[in-house]
């Protein structure tokens, strides 16, 4: 074949080549892949049939303890401290009437026994002047001449004078028995030493301070309560005519100060203002005897104590209770729906640390998603997992998350 027709020949065959290349790129055109979705996996849930229950409200909130009574234990005599009771320290404890400090009293001893001779004297004195008196009525009746006598004849007015120092000498005994009776310092009521101030040996004067005390039959708690909590909580109002609404709520106490201590009280007055700082409601909550020993609490309760408190709230009937961890940003969850995942809005009647009630969103019979979830939207299909591949599934997570905990230990 001679260069002319490979001339020819050539050109004709591209031409056919790209003619049949273009025939089979219309008939099979190349379909566009890179931007399509892959088929959506099922997400795995475990779900909670919601059921209507009663559900009584615990509240939870704290405070320090202070004495219901408290009170300053001052001198009402003078003299040297000669005599401490045992009891009369920091922390210990007493009983009404008992002996707690010994004043010197000989000085007051003396003071009684002028005050008694003085009595004698002005008695002695009321005697005379009364007999003195019978005479001059009896001199009168012979030398008055049936004239009426005069209180100045009759010696009327030295009577009374005598009568008052009488009277004036039985106040001044009175007194010196009392201020004898006041050097020995004895208790109120039945309490505990809160700090002293004397010591023996020590000179105290009439009013002089000597310890702070406070009884030991109760103590008070006083708590702050929420304003989202106030419905649910009964508190003990009292009017001006003395009426009183209800009982106040029943009171679990618990401290982890030394062991676990635990205590039961109760509310027993709502205090009469909002705190101005707080913008909160305070009740306050009482303990009684709370220095008797029991085999649950080793340790008496101490005074500015930090304690914990939950308080037992109302009963709500009919009530949609829901873990806080099925709620997301706080207004709304995810229920299983013939397999498909449905957002709800919810709004909250009540809610603590675990747990809320539902005012409004959910119905009894809905299957709330327990799951924790991701990023997913409304409508991605579900498969609801059994309770026991759910607690299988929980039961890994955690022995992951345990772990991990040691290796974040380590590198730190």
């Amino acid at each position: 074949m001679n260069s002319k027709t490979r001339k020819i020949l050539i050109p004709l065959v591209v031409i056919a080549v790209t003619v049949l290349l273009v025939m089979f790129i219309k008939g099979n055109p190349p379909q566009a892949n890179r931007f399509s979705s892959p088929p959506k996996a099922k997400v795995n849930v475990a779900v909670k049939t919601l059921t209507p229950e009663s559900y009584q409200v615990m509240i939870d909130s704290f405070g320090t303890v202070k004495p219901r009574t408290q009170s300053l234990l001052v001198a009402q005599a003078s003299g040297q401290i000669i005599e401490i009771s045992e009891q009369f320290r920091e922390g210990g404890f007493f009983e009404k009437g008992d002996v707690l400090l010994q004043l010197d009293d000989r000085d007051h001893r003396a003071e009684v026994k002028s005050a008694q001779a003085a009595l004698l004297t002005a008695e002695q004195g009321l005697l005379e002047e009364q007999a003195r008196g019978r005479q001059a009525e009896t001199d009168w009746q012979r030398l008055g001449k049936g004239e009426e006598a005069s209180s100045l004849v009759l010696r009327k007015p030295q009577l009374a004078a005598a009568e008052a120092s009488v009277l004036s000498a039985q106040a001044t005994l009175e007194k010196a028995k009392l201020d004898l009776e006041r050097t020995k310092i004895t208790a109120p009521y039945a309490g505990r030493v809160l700090s002293r101030s004397v010591d023996l040996g020590q000179v105290v004067s009439n009013n002089m301070e000597l310890a702070s005390i406070y009884a030991i039959d109760r103590v008070e708690i006083r708590l702050p309560i929420k304003n989202k909590d106030l419905p649910f909580i009964n508190l003990p109002e009292q009017f001006r005519d003395g009426a009183k609404n209800s009982a106040g709520s029943l009171v679990k106490f618990s401290s982890d100060l030394v062991g676990k201590q635990h205590w039961q009280g109760q509310v027993v007055r709502t205090e009469g203002a909002i705190d101005e700082n707080a913008q909160q409601l305070y009740v306050v909550a009482q303990i009684n005897d709370p220095y008797k020993a029991t085999s649950i609490n080793q340790y008496p309760i101490k005074i500015g104590q930090y304690i914990k408190a939950q308080i037992t709230g109302k009963t709500i009937d009919n009530a949609i209770v829901i873990p806080n961890s099925a709620i997301y940003q706080g207004t709304y969850v995810y229920v299983e729906e013939q397999g498909v995942l449905r957002r709800k809005n919810i709004s909250l009647a009540w809610q603590n640390a675990n747990q809320a009630v539902i005012a409004d969103g959910l119905s009894a019979g809905d299957n709330l998603v327990i799951t924790p979830l991701g990023q997913v939207s409304s409508g991605t299909q579900v498969t609801v997992m059994g309770s026991e591949e759910y607690q299988a599934t929980r039961g890994k997570a955690k022995r992951l998350n345990n772990q991990e905990q040691p290796k974040e230990q380590g590198a730190q």
